[in-house]
């Protein structure tokens, strides 16, 4: 037994926040998966842009694209779809045995589409089809433009893995079109206990945020409120999902949860426990995304504490208003980080394309 054991039997199921050809190659992936206990794979534009811009692991696949005359933006999306299909066939285990709540892989829709409905939707059947892997998942922004797609997705009988969430009232429109979609997709005669989603919080860039805005203000009150909110706004949002899903009978029969997931947990901040976003939001029915840093310090040093989540709303809410008291307006914090981390995927996108353009040429 190992700490990524113990935590998941607290319930919270452990993926890899990352994915690379060189991993699937080599058997790294697979020996991560036997050695460390996790049970998916999340990827985001940032990731490919990493594992595609280094080594050569996908100079074969390139130069066939090349040779096809592919499209920048097509040959990109075969390199991922390809690595993402290797992934699901290793998880395929995985996902059998625990009934499709694990053994995901996760890819996202091309960031650039965040604020267009209609291509996002498009863009998640296609990606779906491409893949053609029922344990694939697919990675929707929680923007106000995209979560309509994500309802439309839902109810094409897709799994969806909603992303880029920073607060708990954004949560709540995410809970509502998740509702939505698989009302619709009973109703378009698809299996809903077949769909699953996952509600995608990003824990260490809030901490960033308001780390930030407290050292501006400066005072001891509010330096002393540092590293908490991240997993305060975590805690809270976990409040919200036990009173959404206490009763399915509001879902159609056979729904399965919306499970919080909690991502960009490997700390930015080198003063805080590495650990820190694993062992505080520990419990039922959640999942955590770990980079591999955070994987191995979880291993080598992680104790856990049990069930870190249930009945923690109240602790939560006074860290928020503690830090509504010193000036933190949390409202415009989100606001920041939900334009930012569109921002950022779009950035890593686009400098993945320039580079494979080159290539293509």
């Amino acid at each position: 037994m190992t700490s990524i054991d113990t935590l998941y039997e607290i319930g919270t199921s452990t993926w890899l926040d990352d994915l690379s050809r060189d991993r699937i190659t080599t058997g790294n992936l697979s020996e991560i998966k036997a050695s460390k206990s996790i049970k998916g794979v999340t990827t985001n534009p940032a990731i490919f842009a990493k594992a595609m811009s280094g080594g050569n692991a996908y100079d074969i696949q390139l130069a066939d694209l090349k040779a096809a005359g592919s499209e920048v933006d097509a040959a990109v999306y075969a390199m991922s779809v390809k690595d993402v299909q290797d992934a699901c066939d290793l998880f395929s285990d995985v996902f059998e045995a625990t009934g499709g709540k694990d053994g995901r892989v996760s890819i996202e829709v091309d960031p650039r589409y965040a604020a267009d409905e209609e291509r996002t939707v498009a863009q998640a059947a296609e990606l779906a089809k491409l893949v053609d892997r029922p344990n694939v998942m697919i990675k929707i922004p929680a923007t106000d433009e995209s979560l309509p797609a994500v309802t439309a997705t839902l109810a094409a009988g897709i799994s969806v893995n909603v992303t880029l969430i920073f607060s708990v009232e954004r949560y709540r429109q995410v809970i509502a079109a998740f509702r939505e979609g698989v009302r619709q997709a009973e109703a378009n005669g698809h299996d809903v206990s077949a769909i699953h989603s996952v509600a995608s919080f990003f824990v260490s860039r809030m901490d960033t945020e308001v780390d930030n805005r407290l050292e501006t203000i400066g005072t001891p009150e509010a330096l002393e409120l540092r590293g908490l909110a991240g997993i305060a706004n975590a805690r809270l949002a976990y409040q919200l999902f036990i009173d959404e899903f206490s009763d399915m009978n509001q879902f159609p029969a056979g729904t399965n949860k919306q499970r919080p997931l909690w991502a960009s947990t490997g700390v930015k901040n080198p003063d805080y426990p590495a650990t820190m976003y694993v062992t505080e939001l520990a419990g039922p029915d959640t999942v955590n995304t770990m980079p591999e840093a955070t994987l191995d310090a979880m291993l080598e040093q992680g104790e856990l504490r049990g069930d870190t989540l249930t009945g923690t709303a109240a602790e939560a809410q006074a860290t928020f208003d503690k830090l509504e008291a010193v000036g933190i307006d949390l409202g415009d914090v989100v606001a920041v980080l939900e334009r930012e981390g569109v921002e950022k995927f779009v950035d890593a996108w686009q400098e993945l394309l320039d580079s494979m353009a080159q290539n293509l040429k």
